[in-house]
């Protein structure tokens, strides 16, 4: 690295799964930019020291991810449009000043990602597990595309009903009704990390969910979840979160690195080829 070099990152805790640094990695050799994207191991009490570390250490910014999005919000000094709506923080940008800006992408990874891969699907009563930033990111995507009814369940409900209470238009159902809550819903969305590797599967019967639906996992790795396979298996179109992942990028890479980057099948197979086996 040279000092000319732009900066950024991603901090989560666990890092090691993360895509972010080979996806970053590709869009910068592919511009011919002079940066570097690397991942940044930072435990959930280190997250205020090492945000505010960042303009010091010279980053254009960083991304985070779990379990960081909402922590991350309080730490910032102002928010885009987005992440004040939700209060949820995915992508951080440095200012000339120092000062740091929180903005939430992931509704933009969330609706291209739909849209590309089911195309003229319209999102009608849908059922979310999860209560966390990605979760909130997702619910106001839904509400922007005109959702008729948002059933949130999360394994901890007063998280769920924090959601319905800060966002609106949510309605929370407990856990234990989950599979039940899937009737007559055309959208099954899974923004937890339950699936993702190293972590216990979703336990969720598929049986009542409609045949004509479409399944929706936030997690991309590994990129055919069990969630996946069993809503498949009971009909359902599927949509894996690689191509949220892709899509949320690139406002934090133009942002940090001066070029609007593109989504195209060569940096999607690329990432593809990082996926654990």
């Amino acid at each position: 690295m040279t000092d000319s070099a732009a900066l950024a990152g991603v901090m989560g805790w666990p890092i090691h799964h993360s895509l972010s640094p080979r996806l970053h990695g590709w869009w910068l050799q592919h511009y011919g930019i002079k940066g570097h994207y690397v991942p940044l191991p930072v435990a959930p009490e280190k997250l205020e020291q090492a945000l505010r570390a960042l303009p010091a250490l010279g980053f254009a910014g960083c991304n985070v991810t779990v379990p960081h999005k909402e922590n991350a919000f309080a730490l910032m000094d102002r928010h885009g449009a987005t992440a004040a709506r939700i209060g949820s923080v995915n992508t951080v940008v440095v200012e000339a000043d120092g000062s740091l800006t929180g903005h939430s992408t992931d509704g933009i990874g969330f609706t291209n990602s739909l849209r590309q891969e089911a195309p003229g699907f319209i999102p009608g009563k849908v059922m979310l597990l999860g209560a966390g930033g990605a979760a909130r990111a997702v619910v106001d995507a839904l509400q922007q595309l005109g959702a008729t009814e948002i059933r949130l369940v999360n394994r901890t409900q007063e998280r769920a009903e924090q959601v319905a209470t800060e966002l609106g238009g949510v309605t929370v159902v407990n856990w234990a009704e989950r599979s039940e809550a899937l009737r007559e819903v055309n959208l099954v969305i899974n923004s937890t990390s339950l699936g993702l590797i190293g972590q216990p599967p979703l336990d969720l019967d598929f049986s009542p969910l409609p045949a004509d639906a479409v399944a929706y996992d936030i997690v991309y790795n590994p990129l055919e979840t069990a969630f996946l396979k069993q809503a498949a298996a009971v009909g359902a179109r599927t949509v894996s979160g690689i191509g949220m992942l892709l899509h949320q990028a690139a406002p934090g890479f133009a942002s940090w690195f001066g070029t609007t980057p593109e989504v195209t099948p060569e940096l999607r197979q690329h990432v593809l080829a990082g996926l654990t086996p």
